[in-house]
């Protein structure tokens, strides 16, 4: 599967951003999906995944209440709606799926998208 993630930009603190990952090349309904983030001189770190369906989903705590995570099957596409985002928020963020595995692991994932930049100004 191929995963392409958009939405990223430059936002104030406290403002909102939407990410998309659209997903193409095999049946998206197949793989769960998840959000990671990685900061300049920091490891990648996980953020929110979703199952399959979409009836079951995870939040680090650093974005819960924050950030929501959703997918449409039908669309091939998965969404993290941003809000109340803060300075520390910045990083580029990854998109990932894996047809078996689904949690906060970074290595559960066998495919990754390319990464969009969010910035967020103090």
């Amino acid at each position: 599967v191929q995963l392409q993630a958009s939405g990223g930009g430059l936002v104030q603190a406290g403002g909102s951003l939407r990410l998309s990952c659209a997903a193409s090349g095999r049946t998206f309904s197949n793989y769960a999906m998840g959000w990671f983030r990685q900061a300049p001189g920091k490891e990648r770190e996980f953020v929110s995944a979703i199952s399959w369906k979409g009836d079951s989903t995870y939040y680090a705590d650093s974005v819960k209440g924050r950030f929501t995570i959703s997918r449409d099957n039908a669309k091939n596409t998965v969404y993290l709606q941003m809000n109340s985002l803060k300075p520390e928020d910045t990083a580029v963020y990854y998109c990932a799926a894996d047809p078996k595995r689904f949690g906060v692991m970074t290595q559960w994932y066998a495919y990754w998208g390319q990464g969009t930049l969010v910035t967020v100004s103090s």
